[in-house]
């Protein structure tokens, strides 16, 4: 497993929470910046898919 993919569902997880606090504490901002950290580790967690999928097409 590419540690990309690994980085990318912490920082979905992180990004979740910090939506999570924004609900709670009725913040924008925290809102947008948690939203903005989960589709970052998503992309992240797809680049670390498709270097896995390389690798293993390349054996």
């Amino acid at each position: 497993m590419d540690k990309d993919r690994i980085k990318g569902k912490v920082k979905q997880i992180e990004g979740e929470l910090q939506k999570a606090k924004g609900k709670l504490t009725h913040s924008k901002s925290d809102k947008i910046v948690g939203e903005a950290k989960v589709v970052e580790g998503k992309v992240e967690e797809q680049y670390g898919k498709a270097k896995d999928a390389v690798r293993k097409a390349s054996k």
